[in-house]
């Protein structure tokens, strides 16, 4: 018998190099993907803002005065969060103003929705989806104003989205503005911590297309009516035979545009192999989901970190991680439907595919370089 029942130093050495060395692992790759933690500090800003805008939303003083078919937090931090991702200047000041003006364009977004989806439902069934196909030509066409107008552009799109999936209606536009004012303060305050610790970098996803020929339009003119026609196919398809979340394809669509056809394949193929590994994933954790929700949150958290260090180089990754948050975020807040979350995957090939068909086939662009 031995004289040590717990067993030896050796063998619990062992069992500890065993139990860190996926934790060193994992912090050599933090360093390779994020030499200067510029980009996890930012990540950290998204989650914050997210939760405050989110805590603020709900305070009962606030909510309880906002009749909505939607929750204020929710909305409000969605519009934080996103407007965090967007914004890509240097100095607290520029930040902080660009913040705001993001949070706004979010719910400018979302009143687009709110006014035009009553006249579009006698479209039909996929009729106020129709108000994406606006958005998803502004995010690629206001890529030509910069960086803050490429924000812009996806914002509007963002707030679109939101409203879209809420079903939002006139009712809701206080709602809607308060959820603005709640994201715009609590974007900046971060930001305004943060302060120097963040170098910018830009998002492929935001990034200008290539320079204009003498005598033709902007590149980026071109790549909004790419993916402008790209989301009026899948709303034509969800007419005619129904898809579980069409507005995730569009979205795979809308994004996947760059400023050339051959950047727009690869940019396809991150974002499917991203999305391919994040949904099957996010799928393996439903029942922890259902058990353990802070511990999901936290997972999304931490996965919205990784989300924000890839995605100015590793489109793949960051894809992945966000459909990883998308999927337990989902499950955590009750939706359990496996085929529904498993749609995730598939509407993104489907989106992706129609993207790329749009950018081969439609004013084709081409560049030298690859549009990332």
């Amino acid at each position: 018998m031995s004289d040590n029942p717990q067993g030896s130093p050796n063998q619990v050495g062992k069992s500890l190099w065993g139990i860190l060395r996926p934790v060193a692992a994992a912090g050599r790759w933090l360093d390779r993907v994020d030499p200067g933690t510029h980009r996890r500090i930012k990540g950290l800003r998204f989650v914050t803002a997210y939760g405050i805008a989110a805590a603020l939303g709900t305070l009962q003083d606030i909510a309880h005065s906002v009749p909505s078919s939607i929750s204020l937090g929710y909305l409000a931090g969605s519009f934080a969060l996103w407007a965090s991702v967007s914004e890509g200047k240097t100095t607290r000041a520029e930040s902080s103003r660009d913040l705001v003006l993001l949070s706004f364009s979010a719910a400018f977004g979302a009143l687009l929705f709110v006014v035009f989806s009553r006249p579009l439902q006698f479209a039909g069934r996929a009729g106020p989806e129709l108000t994406l196909v606006a958005g998803a030509f502004l995010v690629g066409y206001l890529k030509r104003f910069g960086v803050l107008g490429a924000g812009i552009g996806s914002q509007i799109y963002i707030g679109e989205l939101l409203a879209y999936g809420a079903r939002l209606t006139t009712d809701d536009l206080r709602a809607i503005g308060i959820a603005a004012l709640i994201a715009a303060l609590a974007s900046v305050v971060p930001r305004m911590l943060s302060g120097p610790a963040e170098r910018p970098v830009t998002v492929a996803a935001l990034a200008a297309g290539p320079e204009p020929a003498s005598g033709r339009c902007s590149p980026e003119f071109f790549m909004g009516l790419q993916a402008a026609i790209g989301a009026l196919v899948i709303c034509l398809l969800n007419g005619l035979i129904g898809l579980e979340e069409s507005a995730w394809a569009i979205t795979a669509c809308t994004y996947a545009v760059a400023g050339s056809a051959t950047g727009t394949i690869l940019r396809v193929r991150r974002r499917i192999l991203g999305t391919m590994i994040g949904v099957p994933l996010g799928l393996a954790c439903l029942p922890v989901a259902e058990h353990a929700p802070l511990v999901i949150w936290a997972a999304a958290a931490l996965a919205m970190v990784v989300y924000a260090m890839a995605l100015p180089e590793r489109y793949d990754i960051a894809c992945g991680a966000f459909a990883f948050t998308l999927i337990v975020t989902l499950a955590a807040s009750g939706v359990h439907s496996i085929p529904l979350l498993a749609a995730r995957a598939w509407e993104t090939l489907l989106g992706g595919s129609l993207g790329v068909a749009a950018a081969m086939f439609i004013f084709p662009l081409r560049s030298s370089g690859l549009g990332k």
